[in-house]
């Protein structure tokens, strides 16, 4: 059957419009609905720098398309990534953690089980890096030293590819795929909902976001192509390697 080019194109502003609804239901109501992008946000009460930031795309909007459009990135970053940061910062306002980075908050509030900030400064820092992971045309077999390592630790790239793939489809409902330095090796790992591998010991080197908005505008619910696409055509394997070469420091 022949799909009706009306249906798909109301099918799209209607997923559309559910996500961006979505996002700000979740904003919270001390911002009255609104988020704010400022970086850096400076605390009423002390004056101490907030260092959970939103920091901005490491590339233009529409450097990803087709493979991650401009609608997508806009409501993923400025909305989503968004909210993550603002309701951070005004959850560690007033607190010891003012002024600390989004690592070292998340990991207290791992410690503390405080389960609404860390998943709030977990997807700030999630986010942040996500970005980075991505770059155009990107994707395909890595080089240098990690794809030396992976071929140590995997037996081969293709043989990472497929326990990646796995993760990232696997994430029930909503996660994240990671490739994580344990100190020794590499492993490849899967969180749901805000989880980091740096709350098991782990350095991230890369990672994929499956959470529903990172591609469902794009892609519908075919997660698989979303993740193929982005092993194959988006990875930036030089931050992956610049990341490596920090975590064997």
């Amino acid at each position: 059957n022949t799909a009706c080019p009306t249906h798909a194109m109301f099918t799209k502003y209607a997923v559309l419009a559910s996500l961006a609804v979505a996002a700000n239901a979740f904003a919270p109501s001390f911002l009255g609905g609104r988020l704010s992008l400022r970086q850096g946000q400076t605390s009423s009460a002390t004056g101490v720098s907030m260092k959970i930031e939103l920091p901005p795309l490491p590339y233009d909007y529409t450097a990803l398309e087709p493979k991650i459009s401009k609608t997508t990135l806009t409501i993923h970053h400025d909305k989503h990534h968004a909210k993550y940061v603002n309701v951070a910062n005004q959850m560690i306002e007033g607190t010891e953690m003012e002024g600390d980075d989004a690592e070292a908050i998340l990991m207290k509030a791992h410690k503390d089980n405080n389960v609404g900030l860390f998943n709030n400064a977990a997807q700030s820092w999630n986010h942040a890096f996500y970005w980075d992971c991505m770059k155009p045309n990107g994707g395909g077999a890595p080089t240098g030293d990690i794809a030396a390592q992976i071929d140590k630790d995997f037996g081969s790239y293709d043989e990472f590819k497929k326990q990646f793939d796995v993760a990232g489809n696997t994430a029930f409902g909503s996660g994240w795929a990671w490739l994580s330095w344990d100190g020794s090796k590499l492993s490849v790992d899967k969180t749901i909902g805000a989880g980091n591998p740096l709350t098991d010991g782990k350095t991230p080197v890369l990672t994929m976001d499956v959470w529903e908005h990172a591609y469902y505008v794009d892609y519908q619910n075919m997660r698989a192509t979303y993740v193929t696409t982005f092993l194959d055509e988006l990875v930036n394997w030089d931050f992956v390697n610049e990341n490596f070469a920090k975590a064997k420091k």
